[in-house]
């Protein structure tokens, strides 16, 4: 069982938070207090309160570890001058801040993997053919470039759709492209690992040939509990070895967070009622 080590109160997973910084108090006082955090992604954007979001997760000092979602790598990215503002787009507060630099550094150094004991934490999902250490290792070389000197460069290459499966030989940008679309985008794929990035839908619409990520049959990542966020139109999924918590905070949903404990019948999900910030239908 994954505790904090400085105070042997259980590890929380919390959802995307997408700068919803009045939900995220809120839920944090029904925590144990002290408990250790693990944020999957997506701090900011959508929401009304971008940068006061990034900068209370980062006050958490070590209590906390969060990880890099695609809003969040969006951010990066504008930031680095090498990617345009969505319409929908509520980041301005955090590119106009004294501090930018150093939460855009802070931010660029957060992982997008992580392990605590029997479980495996991503924000979006993993391909089938993926053990949990290769999507740690995975995770590491693109760490390292965005924890690099050229990380503006890099980030100016890494958006795309047309990588959308692995190869066990590929390499430089298109190894990195198939690996940021997985770990931070991915809802369906098919049976080989195909992915489908344009579909936002429940299970209900699954496109031909496709699966969500989770239900492929021999998914090499079976063997430990990979708890997740992204999708949003999904909702509350907990499953003996599946944690997905983004219960759709900014769209008027709740915020969720669960304990990281051995038993699934002991991860009793702590949730919030959330204003709708935005319509999901815009």
């Amino acid at each position: 069982m994954p505790f904090d080590k400085d105070n042997h109160t259980p590890l929380y997973a919390i959802g995307d938070l997408q700068g919803c910084l009045d939900s995220l108090k809120q839920l944090v006082k029904r925590l144990p207090p002290g408990a250790g955090l693990r944020f999957v992604g997506d701090l900011v954007n959508r929401g009304p309160e971008s940068l006061g979001t990034l900068r209370a997760v980062q006050a958490l000092g070590t209590r906390a570890r969060a990880l890099l979602g695609n809003h969040d790598i969006h951010l990066l990215a504008v930031a680095a001058g090498v990617r345009k503002k969505g319409r929908s787009d509520t980041m301005d507060d955090i590119l106009a801040a004294n501090d930018r630099a150093t939460l855009v550094d802070w931010l660029r150094r957060r992982p997008l993997a992580m392990r605590e004991d029997g479980f495996l934490l991503v924000h979006a999902g993993v391909l089938p053919q993926w053990t949990a250490s290769q999507v740690m290792d995975l995770a590491q070389e693109v760490e390292e470039q965005l924890q690099g000197p050229n990380w503006q460069g890099f980030l100016a290459d890494i958006f795309g759709n047309a990588a959308d499966r692995w190869h066990n030989d590929l390499q430089g940008i298109e190894r990195h492209r198939v690996v940021v679309n997985a770990l931070t985008r991915l809802r369906f794929c098919t049976a080989d690992g195909v992915m489908d990035l344009a579909t936002k839908e429940g299970l209900g619409g699954a496109p031909d040939g496709f699966l969500p990520w989770f239900d492929v049959p021999g998914r090499l990542t079976s063997d430990v509990t990979v708890v997740a966020g992204h999708w949003s139109t999904l909702g509350l999924l907990m499953r003996p070895n599946l944690m997905l918590l983004d219960t759709g905070c900014v769209w008027g949903g709740r915020l969720t967070a669960a304990p990281l404990v051995t038993g699934p019948v002991a991860r009793t999900p702590v949730q919030v009622q959330c204003p709708q910030y935005r319509d999901p239908l815009n």
